[in-house]
């Protein structure tokens, strides 16, 4: 494991995940070869729990042994000492609250996380966006990207750091960056986006994003040529995000006035299976394109309704803009009636 966590190699940490399983299945044999001179001793806690970890770091596993066998706590003395028995047990608690983060159970994952966590700020941060409690959000994921920050520096950290679950930068950016967007901060939204992009230029939700404070900023050709960007790095990952390429190609669409391509964009990404905030947002934007070329009078009613399930990163108030505007033209162009 230590070899692992040096060369962050895959194969490594799978490596440790095989020797960790041969000595949970060698262990009632170990038992038995004791039997004379002592009881025998339950499994310790610790090596499901190195197992668990390992195939996790390798990209591989659900991690689903790390909660029952926290849960047994068997610090086996003879093999580890308790105080580190009692170390490793933490991590694993660590591990718990991140594959609930993963799951998007962001109050059990708060539940989970132990005390002092560099975790509980962000999971802190998630709990007050979904409040929209955009300000509490972004000051929480500044200290969690901080604390992330920090780590990176740690140059060679003790081993057992090594072993928690290790925080995306580009992820914690981006998220900041649309925390302080929708507080109203456009100008440090584009600062944290450009650092998220820095840390990986791949990042389309992030290129997304700032785009979106780039046009509150008045950056309107920057922000277009962020969203085509956008889709050019969402296709290029078509299998994971293939509908959101079409989302934000449809949105530099819009932006350039071209409502008729932008709706078909938009269609075409509800082809695909995306998250329940991607396809309200592409809900939301066809109808929008559908009312901006003309479609008021069968329109606006759905628009109005899309608002209500929309993403917070939707332009709402452009919306309604749109769906006044339309409705005074339609109201100025209905014939008077004849007495």
């Amino acid at each position: 494991m230590a070899v692992a966590t040096a060369t962050k190699e895959s194969s490594d940490f799978l490596q440790a995940a095989a020797e960790f399983d041969k000595a949970i299945e060698t262990w009632p044999g170990r038992n038995a070869a004791f039997a004379k001179k002592r009881p025998p001793e339950p499994l310790p806690s610790v090596l499901p729990v190195l197992a668990s970890i390992a195939r996790l770091k390798a990209g591989k596993g659900a991690g689903k042994e790390i909660a029952e066998a926290v849960a047994a706590h068997n610090c086996t003395q003879s093999l580890i000492p308790a105080e580190r028995c009692e170390a490793i047990l933490t991590i694993g608690r660590e591990w718990m609250g991140w594959l609930d983060l993963r799951r998007n159970e962001i109050d059990t994952a708060a539940r989970e996380f132990p005390a002092g966590s560099v975790w509980s700020n962000w999971v802190a941060g998630k709990q007050a966006f979904r409040d929209r409690k955009y300000s509490d959000a972004a000051a929480a994921y500044r200290r969690a990207v901080g604390a992330w920050e920090a780590q990176s520096r740690a140059g060679d950290a003790p081993l057992l750091q090594r072993l928690m679950p290790a925080g995306d930068l580009s992820v914690g950016y981006t998220e900041l960056g649309g925390a302080q967007f929708l507080a109203g901060d456009a100008t440090g939204a584009i600062e944290s986006l450009n650092r998220a992009v820095r840390q990986d230029p791949t990042n389309a939700r992030a290129l997304y994003l700032r785009a979106r404070a780039k046009e509150t900023a008045g950056q309107q050709e920057a922000a277009i040529a962020d969203y085509s960007l956008a889709a050019r790095n969402a296709l290029a990952k078509s299998e994971e995000q293939g509908g959101d390429a079409h989302v934000y190609r449809g949105i530099s669409l819009y932006r350039r006035k071209e409502y008729a391509a932008a709706e078909d964009e938009f269609i075409n990404a509800l082809n695909f299976d995306i998250s329940p905030a991607s396809r309200a947002d592409a809900v939301a934007w066809r109808r929008l394109a559908a009312v901006a070329s003309g479609s008021c009078e069968s329109g606006r009613k759905y628009l109005e309704e899309s608002l209500v399930t929309a993403s917070p990163y939707f332009p709402r108030d452009e919306a309604r803009k749109t769906i006044s505007e339309c409705t005074a033209t339609t109201t100025a162009a209905r014939p008077l009636p004849v007495k």
